[in-house]
């Protein structure tokens, strides 16, 4: 007696090939392609030094949380801060400035002052900050 296979019928088509192939050109596509924008040139952030005495010297500018100003622990104005400052400028032209900002001030009231200062000739600005505390 022989037996015999019966033939073969028609294949169905698979899709764990195609499913393959998409997985592939996903991973492809997210290897080479860009996530967010670049800068054209090298960009290096600058690193903040916690844990270091804050340098002696210079005049130090608090902001308050809503955005009114003292300079070495005089309160003045908005309009009052570059004759204040530039006065000081006059005195010493190496003259650091220290901003203590609140931790709720608003970037919108810290950012112009630095500008400023930077207009008038201060060439080094420190920002103050609070380290987190450690575990």
């Amino acid at each position: 007696m022989k037996l015999t296979r019966p033939a073969p019928g028609p294949h169905s088509e698979t899709i764990i090939a195609l499913i393959d192939v998409v997985l592939f050109l996903l991973i492809f596509f997210m290897l080479v392609g860009r996530m967010d924008a670049t800068a054209p040139f090298d960009v290096t952030p600058p690193v903040a030094q916690t844990g270091r005495d804050m340098p002696a010297g210079g005049a130090t500018l608090s902001v308050a949380a809503d955005g009114a100003l003292a300079l070495d622990g005089r309160a003045l104005s908005r309009d009052g801060f570059a004759p204040a400052l530039a006065a000081l400028l006059a005195e010493d032209p190496a003259l650091r400035l220290r901003v203590n900002a609140h931790r709720e001030a608003r970037l919108r009231h810290v950012l112009p002052l630095v500008a400023g200062a930077e207009a008038l000739g201060v060439r080094d600005v420190v920002l103050v900050v609070t380290p987190r505390p450690g575990p």
